[in-house]
């Protein structure tokens, strides 16, 4: 128990020591604070009183200044105030001046007008004596010669009209006869040249084909029973079969060239196979048809080669492979057509143009004969139709719709491929035609020369390349030939259709004849 009253006390003791170091400590720090306190205050009112001499310093520096620039500002200003009034009177000066020469000058074109106006006046005033004078010149003009003064004009006009028109004729002839020479001397080189690199071989055709028979036992094997082999063949092919007294030998008749052929390899294959019956015929021209269109791809190919023609169209292609079997007037449509791309392609090299198109119309301006047998139309019209349809160029489809004349040509290219077509139909041996047609065509040209006004008569010679026409003196005079020409060969050449030209040839002569007796 006394332990713990000691602990106890010593404890209590313990606490109050603690407490009265810590009071005693506080009092020590509370004193340093304060004497702290007061000498930072004591720095502290320094420091600003320092701080408001500067500024009062800084205060009265910069007023100094701002007085020192204001009163260079105000002389700068004064300056160009004073310049600015100097320029405005300079300026006020000039304009008084120019005012001052303005009002002289307004003066003076009054002054001007005036003076002009009594001239206008006086001027009127003698316009009007030489009115007067004009009139009464005029009436004794009149008077003189008989003629009114529209009497005299239309007379001075006819005799003008007359001698413009003597005159217009002979610069025609002079020009038209130079304009021929030089013409005719460029396009005889041009053509002489084209054909003699072109020489071409003119075969006719004909629209019966002949196949030979190794006895003319097959000629019965081939009509069958009761005909029932030779019905087959003619209804497959459409070709007629003619079985006369020819030995060894059947003819083939038929104007569709593509059929014919058919037939024709149809046929030699059955004689060379010996088995002639319905079956094995209709076997033999299904191959046949297929040799043939295979033909057909392989000619038309062979011929754009040919030409040098590229980026044709496969259908194209195979219409051109199928002009082989086309002929015109005993010609080979594809041949020819062939030869006109060439001729075409050398004309156009001789002009200096470049032969390309030139080539591509020549070879497809007759594209449309191998469709006229099956479409209605001509063959220009279905020529341009399948060359727009197959995306050819608008030169192409102009020189096609042209070849004939059918629109006026408006290119070159049109132009040498319409001249080329007709070289190559015009050569020798290159076509023909039967005798009717060509009387026809010879008294058609007579009556288109006779129909006009002033023929006394006309002759068609040399085969129909000339026209020679004999014009009345009386009615037709020298200078009324030229006209009268151009217009014979614009009616020969809308009316007409031949092959090459037609010279027309005007011819007019007076007579006097009496007799002595």
């Amino acid at each position: 128990m006394e332990v713990w009253l000691a602990i106890l006390l010593l404890v209590v003791v313990a606490v109050v020591c603690v407490g009265a170091g810590f009071f005693v400590g506080m009092n020590h720090r509370k004193k340093v604070a304060e004497a702290e306190i007061g000498s930072a205050e004591q720095e502290a009112k320094r420091i600003v009183s320092e701080a408001l001499k500067t500024a009062e310093a800084k205060k009265k520096e910069t007023i100094l200044e701002g007085k020192d620039e204001l009163h260079r500002l105000r002389n700068e200003s004064e300056k160009e105030i004073a310049e600015r009034r100097r320029e405005v009177q300079r300026q006020e000066r000039r304009i008084q001046n120019k005012e001052e020469a303005l009002d002289k000058k307004l003066e003076n074109l009054e002054a001007k007008e005036e003076n002009v106006a009594k001239r206008l006046k006086a001027a009127e005033e003698k316009m009007l004596e030489a009115d007067s004078i004009k009139k009464s010149q005029f009436e004794v003009l009149e008077r003189i010669s008989g003629f009114t003064a529209e009497q005299a004009k239309a007379m001075l006009l006819n005799q003008l009209d007359e001698e413009l028109t003597h005159e217009k004729a002979a610069k025609i002839l002079d020009y038209e006869s130079q304009l021929k020479e030089e013409s005719e001397k460029i396009a005889r080189k041009i053509i002489s040249l084209a054909i003699q690199r072109c020489a071409a071989d003119q075969v006719a055709e004909s629209t019966v084909s002949v196949v030979p028979l190794p006895n003319d036992e097959m000629k019965g094997r081939i009509i069958g029973r009761e005909g029932r082999n030779i019905r087959t063949i003619e209804t497959l092919t459409g070709v007629d079969l003619i079985i006369d007294d020819t030995p060894e030998a059947i003819t083939l008749s038929c104007f569709e060239p593509v059929r014919r052929e058919v037939a024709r390899i149809a046929l030699e294959k059955l004689i060379s196979d010996g088995r002639i019956h319905p079956a094995r015929i209709e076997e033999m021209v299904d191959k046949a048809r297929r040799e043939v269109e295979h033909t057909i791809k392989q000619e038309g190919e062979r011929t754009i080669i040919a030409a040098g023609v590229n980026n044709v169209h496969p259908e194209l292609v195979k219409l051109l492979g199928k002009l082989r079997y086309r002929t015109s007037y005993g010609q080979n449509v594809l041949n020819h057509s062939l030869e006109v791309s060439y001729l075409a392609g050398m004309m156009a090299s001789e002009l200096g143009l470049d032969p390309t198109i030139a080539k591509r119309a020549g070879l497809l301006h007759d594209i449309g004969k191998a469709l006229d047998h099956e479409m209605e139309g001509s063959h220009i019209e279905l020529g341009v139709e399948v060359c727009r349809k197959y995306k050819e160029s608008e030169a192409v489809i102009h020189a096609i719709h042209a070849h004939h004349g059918d629109i006026e040509p408006r290119t070159i290219v049109a132009c040498l491929v319409q001249a080329a077509d007709a070289i190559s139909a015009a050569r020798p041996g290159a076509r023909r035609e039967n005798l009717e047609n060509y009387i026809k065509r010879l008294q058609k040209l007579e009556e288109v020369a006779s129909s006009f006004d002033g023929v006394e008569s006309c002759y068609a010679i040399q085969a129909g390349r000339e026209i020679r026409i004999l014009v009345k003196p009386e009615v037709i005079n020298d200078e009324a030939m030229i006209p009268l020409s151009r217009e014979i060969c614009k009616k020969i050449e809308s009316d007409l259709e031949y092959p090459g030209q037609i010279k027309v040839n005007i011819i007019r002569e007076s007579r006097a004849v009496n007799y002595a007796k």
